[in-house]
């Protein structure tokens, strides 16, 4: 099915079709990313530039350094992204950028490259939010439409969000504290993995038994989460073996066991009281393993379950362009500020 979206961006009416291709670019936080995208859906160009060897030894990402780094890349990365295309810029049909949230020296750097790439190509400029980018990587390759549950899974959130329309879409759910990225990285330094420690802790976990130790769920509201006790709980259990023998992959497996059982559970009530029958995962974080199969398993009780392949889980620029194309509440004013919170 076509978007036809016709509104005023940048001082120009723009109207997107299977045609069309939006060109996009994403640098919240640690990846330079620019795309090009067909229809919302068909990736002609994804180049990602990834700064993780950068902010390995400082054991997270310093956003001055981040947003150095972005500077250096950019226009790397876009002319990458032209010479994979096989395009020029007076083929783009729009140019879209990430507004926020994210590191506000970071997304200043996409943004303002998207925005000048516009206005040299007198195209129209689109501004895209991080979050719902997140949640349009799952209309790549596939023929996902709204209504859905979506279950967004990040370094920086854990939302659930219903998904009416294209333009209508509410948070129902979402962590009073730690996301579950947060949680993760905190706990992989808790048992002294290196950055980025959500991987790492994920493969260890695999290796595990998830049952060797119970951790609690937190007890909030009907779809919020709380992942802070879950980590002090962590701390405790590392400290009672006084560091002889401390059975490291059981851990992880214990931990990551209630993580996922904690937002499946989340999901199937939200699952049940909308009535809606489309569940989609999105985010970094959608790349974990037990995440990853206990959502999909939803498939058994007759529900339609989508995730984005693993290269657009993590952030790329082809999900700001889908979003870009599909969703209505982007921001239309050139003008418009980068911000990095929610």
């Amino acid at each position: 099915m076509d978007k036809i979206k016709k509104t005023l961006l940048s001082g120009k009416t723009v109207k997107l079709d299977k045609n069309s291709l939006i060109m996009a670019i994403e640098s919240s936080c640690d990846e330079t990313a620019c795309a090009v995208v067909k229809g919302g859906r068909e990736v002609i160009a994804n180049v990602v530039a990834s700064q993780i060897k950068v902010h390995e030894e400082y054991g997270g990402v310093i956003p001055e350094i981040a947003a150095r780094e972005h500077l250096e890349a950019i226009n790397i990365v876009i002319d990458e992204t032209f010479k994979q295309a096989g395009i020029k810029g007076d083929d783009i049909s729009a140019f879209a950028g990430t507004v926020g949230p994210g590191l506000v020296g970071c997304l200043l750097v996409g943004l303002n490259a998207a925005k000048t790439l516009a206005l040299a190509y007198d195209k129209p400029f689109i501004g895209v939010n991080h979050l719902n980018a997140h949640l349009a990587a799952n209309f790549i390759d596939t023929t996902l439409e709204p209504p859905f549950i979506a279950l967004l899974v990040s370094g920086g959130h854990t939302q659930i969000i219903k998904v009416d329309s294209y333009s209508d879409m509410e948070i129902i759910g979402e962590t009073i504290d730690d996301a579950v990225g947060e949680a993760y990285d905190k706990v992989a330094r808790l048992i002294g993995l290196p950055y980025p420690g959500g991987p790492k802790l994920d493969k260890l976990a695999q290796e595990g038994n998830p049952h060797s130790f119970k951790l609690p769920q937190a007890k909030v509201g009907k779809y919020d989460f709380s992942f802070s006790g879950l980590k002090t709980a962590v701390l405790r259990l590392v400290k009672s073996f006084d560091g002889k023998d401390v059975p490291i992959k059981d851990i992880c497996a214990s931990f990551q066991e209630c993580v996922s059982e904690t937002l499946l559970r989340k999901v199937k009530a939200a699952l049940e009281e909308t009535g809606c029958r489309q569940v989609v995962l999105a985010g970094g974080v959608a790349a974990n393993s037990e995440i990853r199969r206990k959502i999909f398993n939803l498939k058994n009780e007759g529900y339609d379950v989508y995730a984005p392949i693993m290269k657009y889980c993590t952030d790329n620029a082809s999900m700001v362009a889908a979003s870009a194309f599909f969703f209505n509440n982007t921001f239309d004013n050139i003008d418009v500020e980068v911000f990095s919170r929610a």
